[in-house]
């Protein structure tokens, strides 16, 4: 008998939780201080300058296409050494077995690989056959999950499947005003291409996403997230929850699945 299985994923996940660095995240606006002490965030900072490094090579199913993780520079407040993140994957033991034909290699969910890391501010995407290379975002953001298509030769009820695209859950606006992106502000939930090219929100832009469950049986995603109702560009525990669906074999057809209605 064939069975809906729900994978939960929480989307929270830190690599370095305790962080003050990943709290305040980075800069992106003036902040001065009032003549009582008070904080003031101004302007928008024309020319954010943020040293950055890469550390790695994504190998994507996709032979043309390679992907390299961009990390921010920190520096020890003590020490003064610098310091960057890291890739680290989330992975799947839940759901799946060769014998009834779900073999996902550990894999997030069936055909996708999923990576995050400590103050992960872009992606670097390569193509090499026409030896171009291009960003996923003009400016750097903190980007929480990088979903890419697997490397490994998964199968989906029996099926060998392969992903043609990338999603990437981000933290990519100031959304609260306090002169800083962080973890602080709502998250986003964008599609691209293999091209790392014609970026679409799957998740409307008023909400902040907060985790979601994988239904193998339509091979469709289930994403939670918090609806920002006060418009004040913060994730409260007391704003509505609704649940969105996407269709992971075309990631156009996707809509609402609970509103409280």
């Amino acid at each position: 008998m064939n069975k809906i299985l729900s994978i939960i994923v929480v989307l929270s996940l830190f690599s370095c939780s305790n962080s003050k660095i990943e709290k305040k995240g980075f800069q992106v606006r003036e902040i001065l201080e009032g003549e009582e002490g008070e904080k003031i965030v101004g302007l928008p900072i024309d020319s954010l300058a943020l040293e950055t490094k890469p550390r790695n090579i994504l190998l994507t199913k996709k032979s043309g296409h390679r992907l390299t993780p961009i990390f921010k520079v920190n520096y020890h407040k003590k020490t003064g050494k610098p310091f960057t993140g890291s890739n680290d994957f989330h992975s799947s033991y839940w759901g799946y077995s060769a014998e009834d034909g779900n073999n996902w290699n550990n894999n997030f969910m069936p055909g996708f690989e999923a990576v995050y890391g400590y103050n992960f501010v872009n992606i670097s995407h390569f193509n090499n056959q026409t030896k171009e290379a291009n960003l996923f975002f003009e400016k750097p953001v903190l980007i929480k999950t990088l979903y890419f298509p697997a490397f490994s030769k998964d199968t989906l009820n029996y099926q060998p499947i392969a992903r043609n695209f990338y999603m990437v859950s981000t933290y990519d606006e100031d959304t609260d005003h306090d002169g800083f992106i962080s973890a602080k502000d709502l998250r986003r939930f964008y599609y691209f291409n293999m091209n790392a090219k014609d970026k679409k929100e799957l998740i409307p832009k008023n909400y902040s996403v907060m985790s979601s469950e994988y239904d193998p049986e339509n091979d469709f995603m289930y994403v939670f997230a918090r609806l920002d109702q006060n418009q004040n560009g913060k994730m409260e525990y007391l704003e509505p929850t609704h649940v969105f669906w996407i269709d992971l074999k075309n990631p156009d057809n996707r809509g609402v699945q609970y509103d409280g209605k």
